[in-house]
């Protein structure tokens, strides 16, 4: 029922779609006002991009918050040197999704892969990494779980570690998979634009 009630929302609110760049960006303005704007691969139409904006108890825009996707901003290259150096070495965590799950990744973490643990935690209903050294500890949820209120199912949660990188994988449910499938044909009666240099009307 909750899965079928979130793919309801996603027909009702207006939407918008471009063609750039071998992607396909949507648009998606809900009643509430809320806005969120995804990226697919052109052809593949897995999802590179979605992120996320709120108006305010005032009416005023927030900021975009990126839930899948790098999350570092086009403009970080005029901070100095120095900070760039150091940012450049601290843990950095984004997901990165694939066809059949849901993943992330945390640059940056040289240590060895058995210094890592990561489990689930039912109470909070999310994601825990922690590393026996205590130098690393971080929580994240599974928004899409949550927006189709699914459990979390520890035997879906992986992981491995390479080039100083740590990564999480949380196998997708057969739920998920099903209205993703159904997103995108949905997705395919939008009336698309094409544009070689303009961007999504995230506006």
């Amino acid at each position: 029922m909750a899965v079928t009630g979130w793919l309801e929302s996603l027909r009702a609110a207006e939407k918008t779609a471009l063609l750039q760049d071998g992607r396909r960006k949507v648009h998606y303005l809900f009643p509430d006002g809320k806005e969120m704007a995804e990226e697919y691969d052109e052809k593949t139409s897995e999802l590179l991009v979605r992120k996320w904006r709120m108006r305010s108890a005032l009416g005023a825009l927030g900021q975009w918050q990126t839930e899948v996707g790098d999350p570092a901003p086009p403009g970080a290259g005029i901070l100095g040197p120095e900070l760039i150096k150091e940012n450049n070495a601290n843990p950095i965590f984004m997901r990165k999704d694939t066809k059949m799950s849901f993943q992330w990744r945390i640059r940056n973490l040289p240590y060895a892969k058995d210094v890592y643990s990561v489990c689930v935690d039912q109470k909070e209903r999310c994601l825990v990494v922690r590393t026996t050294n205590k130098k690393y500890y971080k929580k994240f949820s599974i928004p899409d779980l949550d927006r189709y209120q699914l459990p979390l199912d520890e035997s879906s949660l992986s992981f491995a570690h390479a080039n100083c990188t740590l990564i999480i994988s949380y196998q997708k449910p057969k739920e998920v998979l099903a209205a993703e499938s159904e997103l995108q044909k949905e997705l395919k009666k939008v009336k698309t634009a094409h544009n070689s240099d303009g961007d999504c009307k995230t506006q």
